[in-house]
């Protein structure tokens, strides 16, 4: 199985603290041939379960970081990367729905997926915060793929060396615990 890592973009000149105060844009109508993977919107998630407010698996940001990350992937086209998006916009209800998961205690379906090797107790504010960027419509995680040809189908994503969405030291950036290949991949 490949492993991924997250990775975040952010505009961060919104002066919105909230998505529904600001028009957001789905990346898909600048982008259509864009693969996302919104894990929160279906249960392939830390939480095993869909998110509250993720009616659809849509990628949903402030129009000058759709912009931006938009330009970026038709620059990384041009090297015969693709990039593979799994959140954008969160609204503030997940966000409570993370909050609320967290705290119970007795919810452990997802530990030996998502954080093998801590206690659930820990994952706030480490990993998982009361505050999101997210929320803002001004942040991405995601993923990269190289592709042998121009066809979104010939891609493969790139070794990062842990899956999305893990709660480890492992999948910090520099982490010693992957693989040089794996940390050169997480520095493209």
């Amino acid at each position: 199985m490949r492993r991924l890592l997250l990775l975040m973009v952010c505009g961060c000149s919104s002066p919105a603290t909230a998505g529904d105060e600001a028009p957001l844009v789905d990346l898909q109508t600048l982008m259509p041939t864009l693969r996302v993977d919104m894990r929160y919107a279906g249960s392939n998630n830390f939480v095993g379960a869909p998110i509250d407010g993720y009616a659809a698996p849509r990628c949903l940001l402030l129009p000058h970081v759709a912009d931006a990350l938009a330009r970026v992937e038709r620059q990384l086209r041009q090297r015969d990367h693709r990039l593979l998006i799994f959140d954008c916009y969160r609204p503030r209800r997940a966000v409570a729905h993370f909050m609320r998961w967290a705290r119970d205690l007795s919810d452990q379906r997802s530990k030996a997926e998502f954080y093998p090797r801590i206690e659930k107790s820990s994952l706030v504010p480490d990993y998982i915060a009361e505050q999101s960027g997210h929320s803002r419509g001004d942040t991405v995680d995601l993923g990269l793929m190289q592709c042998a040809q121009k066809e979104a189908d010939s891609c493969v994503i790139l070794d990062m060396g842990t899956a999305y969405d893990l709660f480890d030291a492992r999948a910090h950036t520099e982490s010693p615990e992957v693989s040089a290949e794996q940390r050169a991949n997480r520095h493209v």
